[in-house]
């Protein structure tokens, strides 16, 4: 009926390269430029239903009951019991349910003293569900009989059908977008709630609660330049003295040649299998590879995350820049101010396509090359966390403070991660480091190997 499935870690980042984005969420998508035609566009129940099984584990299959829906929506939220004193009629600690039930009536979800789990979940309970869990109910409350019959009306009901409460909850979901006018003329309050209610209720109360997808627009919105300006403008060097203490020492010892700072807020979120990231450090760039995709057909989610990069600069090469501190031998470490744009591609198809579409117009191979985007590097870094075909294994330390919202992220060859794991834990045993697997394109894999181009 319902399988749950541990979550994945949450990606990191690159070495020389980190990421950065803003949170906001975009409901404009347009379609390919040459001939663009403007459609709206928002991810709807089967993106929903695919991020809860791929992101969180949780999947819900045919004649779904109101247990099902309740154990779902904990799990989507993290809720846990706090262990305090809960009595329902119908449930004992001992049942299967009971903990989430707890959970979400802990969280004014959940009212009692029935559960009632067993129950097939209809459309009211779920939408009422949905609302308490997305932190809506006062505003609910507040509405008088002629607002609730005025939201109500969409759906060609009245608030004497459903009851006080219970219209004003569902007048309260029209409203808030919580139920979407997709769904107006479907929704039959004591029918048993479909596929297509189910998970977009799930998913919109992800949102509300800022816990799904992270982004600042399409490639294809109108505005996304002038987005991904403000993000990048808004973007300054990380500073995170403990994190930085460690990964310092290991550049001082040779143990890395880099590590990236970035902040785990700006975090996409989006699925692994449809994403990929993208690091850079120049805004033209960026505004010139976003036209780049688009000009290729290719749309896809966009989300800037910041990131600082630092590196040992050498004593001989000059006068350092601004954001520099001298270490005992003379030389500095430097810190440069970065970027990852992560995207979340439509398909599988469009994700295995931007390989080639860098090669091609973005990856430089001589001095003074035409034909490519502004400021393309001799060896761009892109990455994925999933398989892909035509990218390298390498590794990625991921390392936290639980302390602060930063992290840091150092690639290196899967051949040198145990050790670069034994240094960093004899610089710091405590150290929360998280080595795992990614894919990179062959021209960063070759720079780890010590290439030039």
């Amino acid at each position: 009926m319902r399988r749950f499935q541990a979550s994945y870690v949450k990606l990191a980042a690159a070495l020389l390269l980190s990421f950065s984005v803003i949170f906001t969420q975009s409901a404009v998508f347009a379609a390919t430029p040459a001939n663009a035609v403007t459609v709206s566009h928002e991810d709807g129940a089967a993106e929903y239903k695919q991020f809860l099984k791929e992101k969180l584990g949780i999947e819900l299959t045919e004649k779904v009951t109101k247990g099902d829906f309740i154990e779902a929506v904990a799990d989507a939220l993290g809720y846990k019991p706090s262990g305090a004193e809960v009595t329902f009629t119908d449930l004992t600690p001992e049942d299967a349910l009971f903990e989430s039930a707890a959970a979400l009536y802990e969280n004014g979800i959940l009212s009692g003293p029935a559960v009632q789990g067993e129950q097939a979940l209809t459309a009211s309970t779920a939408v009422i569900i949905a609302v308490r869990a997305a932190d809506l109910k006062e505003l609910a409350y507040t509405y008088p009989a002629a607002k609730v019959n005025k939201a109500l009306s969409k759906l060609k009901l009245t608030s004497s059908s459903l009851g006080a409460k219970t219209a004003q909850e569902v007048a309260a979901a029209v409203d808030t977008g919580l139920l979407p006018s997709e769904l107006y003329a479907s929704f039959k309050p004591k029918n048993v709630a479909g596929d297509q209610l189910i998970h977009t209720l799930l998913g919109k109360v992800l949102i509300t609660k800022g816990l799904y997808k992270k982004y600042i627009g399409y490639v294809n919105d109108a505005d996304i330049y002038s987005k991904l300006s403000a993000a990048y403008e808004a973007s300054d060097i990380i500073d995170a003295p403990k994190l930085q203490g460690l990964v310092n020492t290991a550049l001082k010892q040779e143990l890395i040649t880099g590590y990236s700072l970035k902040d785990s807020r700006f975090e996409p979120n989006f699925i692994d299998s449809l994403s990929l990231t993208y690091g850079h450090s120049d805004l033209k760039h960026a505004i010139q590879l976003i036209g780049l995709l688009r000009s290729e057909g290719i749309n896809a989610k966009v989300q800037f995350e910041p990131k600082t990069s630092a590196f040992i600069f050498l004593a001989e090469w000059g006068e350092p820049g601004p954001n520099v501190v001298q270490i005992e031998n003379g030389n500095y470490i430097n810190y440069d101010k970065e970027f990852d744009i992560a995207f979340e591609f439509a398909g599988e198809k469009d994700k295995a396509a931007f390989d080639q579409i860098i090669l091609t117009f973005a990856k430089k191979n001589e001095d003074n090359q035409a034909g490519l985007i502004y400021g393309s590097w001799w060896q761009p870094l892109y990455f994925t966390t999933s398989e892909l075909q035509n990218y390298e294994k390498i590794t990625n330390h991921f390392i936290t403070d639980k302390d602060s919202p930063y992290t840091v992220n150092s690639f290196s060859l899967n051949e040198d991660s145990e050790k670069v794991v034994a240094g960093l834990k004899a610089i710091d045993p405590d150290a929360a480091i998280l080595p795992y697997e990614i894919w990179a394109d062959k021209p960063f894999f070759r720079y780890l190997h010590g290439e030039s181009q």
